[in-house]
C-alpha cells in the first residue's frame, strides 16, 4: 500500500510457511497492514487539518479555489498509489513526481501543508533506490523548513529543528521495518527450505524402512518357501526310482508350499495380513497352521499356547508370525534338529513367543563378534525393536537353541 513499508513476502508458490496463520509471515503482513493504515490516516488527517487551517486563517483569499483543488488532487494522487505498484517503473516515477509537484505548489501557496510531507517520505523510500530516496527526503525536509519559516517573523528554532527531527524519525522507522521484513523473509525462506529438506529426509527414511520391511517379509516367507521347495525337490529326486510314492509325497508337499507362497505374494501386492492369519483368524491358530505345515518326517514341530488369550494388535500378530516363520526356517536349514517347539505366552501386559529346537546349536557370542549373517536374526530383531520389544537368543554347541521375542502390549 502507498506510504507503508513493503509487507514481507512469504514463500511465493512454496506453500504456507511453518507455524500456520499465526506464523512469522502472517504477523509481518499484519504489522505492515497496520502501519500502512496508520500512515494513510495520518496523511489525510494532516491534509484535512492543513486545509481547515487555511480556510480559517484566510477567509475570502483569492487562492482558496486553488488550495481546495490542489488539496483534492493531492488526496486523489495519494489514493491512486497502490494502483501504481511498488516497483520503480516509469509510471510509478511519474506518479511520484506529480504528487511531489502538487505538494510543492500547495506549500508555496500555504506553508501549513508542509507537514503533509511526512507520509510522502514513505512513498519516496518505497519507490526510489535508497540514495535517491534519502536525497528526495532531504529536499522535501529543506523545503518544508523554508515554508514553515515564512509563517513566523525571524528564526524559530522549533520550526527549524522539528521538521528534520520528524523526517529522521520517519526514515529510521521505515528503514528498521524494511530491514526487519527482509530478515523475516530470509528466516521464513530458511525455515521452508529446512522443512523441505526434513520432509525429503523423512521420505528417504520411509522408503528405506519400507524396503527393509519388504526384505524381511520376503526372507521370512517367499525365500523360505522356495528353500523348502528346493529341499523337497532334491529329496524327491534322490528317491524317485527307489521310493516313488514317497517322492510323490515330497512333490505334493512342494506344491502346497508353492500355493502358500503364491497366497503370500498376492498379499504383499495388496499389503494385507499374512496368509496364515487370514486363514486361521488369530495368532495361536496361525502358529498351529505353521507348525503343521513345517512338520516333516525329519522335523516335528509342536505349538503350545499359555496364559489367557487376548486380542493383539495386527502389527504384533504379524510380526510374531513372521518371526516364527523365520526361526523355523533357520531350524530346518541349519539346526539339524529332530523337534521344535513354538510357545506363545500371554502375560497380561506382555506377549512372548519362544521358538526352541534340539538341534546342533551355536555360540551366540561368537556369532555376534563376527556380525550377524543373513537376514533371519537381524530381521527378527528389527521387527521386535519396532514394537518396543526385545529379542534374545540362548544357545550352545550341541544343546539346541531358544529364540525368545517379548513385546509389550503398550508399544509405541
Amino acid at each position: 500500500m502507498n506510504g507503508a513499508p513493503r509487507p514481507p513476502h512469504g514463500t511465493g508458490d512454496k506453500g504456507p510457511p511453518p507455524g500456520g496463520p499465526a506464523g512469522p509471515d502472517a504477523r509481518g503482513e499484519q504489522d505492515a497492514r497496520w502501519l500502512s493504515a496508520v500512515i494513510h490516516a495520518a496523511f489525510f488527517l494532516l491534509l484535512a487539518a492543513s486545509l481547515t487551517r487555511y480556510l480559517i486563517r484566510h477567509p475570502g483569499s483569492p487562492h482558496t479555489g486553488w488550495i481546495i483543488a490542489l488539496s483534492a488532487a493531492l488526496g486523489l494522487l495519494y489514493t491512486l498509489g497502490p494502483a501504481m505498484g511498488s516497483r520503480p517503473t516509469l509510471r510509478r516515477l511519474l506518479w511520484l513526481g506529480a504528487e511531489v509537484a502538487v505538494w510543492v505548489v500547495l506549500v508555496v501557496l500555504a506553508p501549513s501543508f508542509g507537514w503533509c510531507a511526512v507520509p510522502l517520505f514513505y512513498t519516496g523510500l518505497r519507490t526510489l533506490p535508497p540514495r535517491a530516496a534519502l536525497a528526495l527526503a532531504a529536499l522535501l525536509t529543506a523545503f518544508m523548513v523554508a515554508a514553515q519559516q515564512r509563517l513566523v517573523s525571524g528564526i524559530d528554532p522549533n520550526l527549524l529543528i522539528a521538521p528534520p527531527a520528524v523526517a529522521a524519525l520517519a526514515i529510521a522507522v521505515f528503514v528498521h521495518m524494511d530491514r526487519q521484513a527482509a530478515r523475516q523473509r530470509a528466516l521464513i525462506d530458511d525455515l521452508v527450505r529446512t522443512r523441505r529438506e526434513l520432509a525429503a529426509t523423512e521420505r528417504r527414511e520411509g522408503m528405506l524402512a519400507e524396503r527393509q520391511r519388504l526384505a524381511m517379509d520376503i526372507h521370512d516367507t517367499l525365500a523360505q518357501g522356495l528353500s523348502s521347495q528346493r529341499m523337497l525337490f532334491q529329496a524327491a529326486e534322490r528317491i524317485w526310482d527307489t521310493e516313488p510314492e514317497t517322492a510323490r509325497g515330497h512333490l505334493r508337499a512342494a506344491a502346497a508350499v508353492a500355493e502358500h507362497n503364491l497366497a503370500e505374494a498376492r498379499r504383499f501386492v495388496h499389503d494385507l495380513a499374512p496368509a496364515d492369519l487370514t486363514a486361521g483368524g488369530s495368532l495361536p491358530a496361525a502358529l498351529r497352521l505353521l507348525a503343521d505345515r513345517e512338520s516333516t518326517a525329519e522335523l516335528a514341530v509342536r505349538c503350545r499356547v499359555e496364559g489367557t488369550e487376548t486380542a493383539l494388535p495386527a502389527r504384533v500378530e504379524s510380526a510374531l508370525l513372521r518371526i516364527a516363520q523365520g526361526a523355523l526356517a533357520n531350524v530346518r536349514e541349519h539346526a539339524a534338529a529332530r523337534t521344535a517347539q513354538l510357545t506363545l505366552t500371554y502375560l497380561g501386559d506382555l506377549v512372548v513367543l519362544d521358538v526352541a529346537d534340539d538341534g546342533r546349536g551355536f555360540d551366540p557370542e561368537a556369532g555376534r563378534s563376527r556380525g550377524l549373517r543373513g537376514h533371519g536374526l537381524p530381521a527378527s530383531d528389527a521387527r521386535v525393536r519396532q514394537l518396543g520389544g526385545t529379542l534374545t537368543v540362548e544357545s550352545a554347541p550341541g544343546e539346541g537353541t531358544v529364540l525368545s521375542a517379548a513385546i509389550p502390549l503398550e508399544y509405541p
